[in-house]
């Protein structure tokens, strides 16, 4: 496996994403990469959610009985997810890949001599990983961020061992309802992202060469003392807009405040309410002899009754 290595990146663009059956949605990979790769230093302290999501993805592995050798945590932003799953599989190659040289720069303080995990810059689309070479693939709140989920989903397909386990979170489409909402009456410039859901992420799944796909959903909400507070934290975690179709410039002080006025309705108890929609997918890798059966006969994707529920974390 390769090192990180050092780049130079410049500054990059407030938030954006979509399902894969936007035609007409497409990310500028420079510029999310540049925000991405500014946000190392701030991603901590702005990504409480990210924390939450993370640990309960970390505690569904408890129930899953592996001895992988090999592990990618795909998207793994400052190393957070790494060191735990070095810590969980001490005896395993754990590889932490990243598309932002600057998250990958703090990550390399949580790499210890006796729990080191190894740093590589790439993208999801195109992993730089032989074929059959890992055993486990996590990758938490990262493939919103790829608006070619086709093409991530079958590289990860690629590089997992038959019969390997994919264990990830996405945001789904009710993800910033409000700050959406609040957007469309302001102007008609994309100001955020459209997620794929849930039946999506099964569907490209199975078609990708997973089987027994099982997904499920949670929905967080999160409160802030102002609108302008929840855009600052998704800029800390370098969540800007990175749309194709995002407003060129600067956004005019009036379209602001109209924003701003649009979420004031929403104000209860005296703080607002931002919802972030969690798709939650566990998945292996067919054999040789199941690939691609799922989807011709139509696929089974399990996606339990009541398994939408609602979180609000203060």
């Amino acid at each position: 496996m390769g090192r990180h290595a050092a780049a130079r990146i410049s500054r990059g663009g407030v938030l954006s994403t979509s399902a894969p059956a936007d035609a007409d949605f497409r990310l500028n990979r420079r510029a999310l990469r540049r925000a991405f790769d500014r946000a190392g230093a701030s991603y901590d302290a702005s990504a409480r959610l990210q924390a939450i999501v993370r640990a309960e993805l970390l505690e569904r592995l408890q129930d899953l009985p592996l001895t992988p050798q090999a592990v990618l945590d795909l998207g793994a932003g400052t190393g957070q997810g790494a060191r735990e799953l070095k810590r969980r599989y001490p005896r395993a190659l754990v590889v932490a890949l990243d598309v932002a040289p600057g998250m990958l720069h703090e990550a390399r303080r949580r790499s210890r001599p006796f729990r080191r995990f190894e740093r590589l810059c790439a993208d999801a689309r195109q992993l730089p990983l032989r074929t059959a070479s890992v055993d486990l693939v996590f990758t938490n709140l990262m493939l919103q961020w790829c608006d070619e989920l086709p093409a991530a989903l079958k590289e990860i397909r690629r590089v997992l061992s038959p019969g390997g386990l994919l264990l990830l979170s996405s945001f789904g489409p009710d993800t910033l309802a409000e700050l959406r909402a609040a957007w469309a009456g302001a102007d008609q410039h994309e100001h955020v992202h459209r997620f794929p859901d849930v039946h999506v992420v099964g569907d490209q799944l199975l078609r990708s060469g997973f089987s027994r796909p099982v997904l499920d959903v949670d929905r967080h909400v999160l409160e802030y003392d102002t609108v302008l507070d929840l855009m600052r934290e998704l800029q800390g975690i370098g969540a800007r807009n990175a749309s194709e179709r995002r407003a060129p410039g600067l956004t005019g002080r009036g379209r602001l405040r109209a924003m701003q006025d649009a979420y004031e309705g929403l104000r209860r108890q005296g703080r607002l309410p931002a919802t972030f929609e969690v798709i939650h997918a566990v998945a292996w890798a067919a054999r040789q002899a199941d690939t691609g059966a799922a989807a011709r006969a139509g696929g089974d994707v399990h996606i339990p009754v009541g398994s939408i529920r609602r979180r609000e974390e203060r």
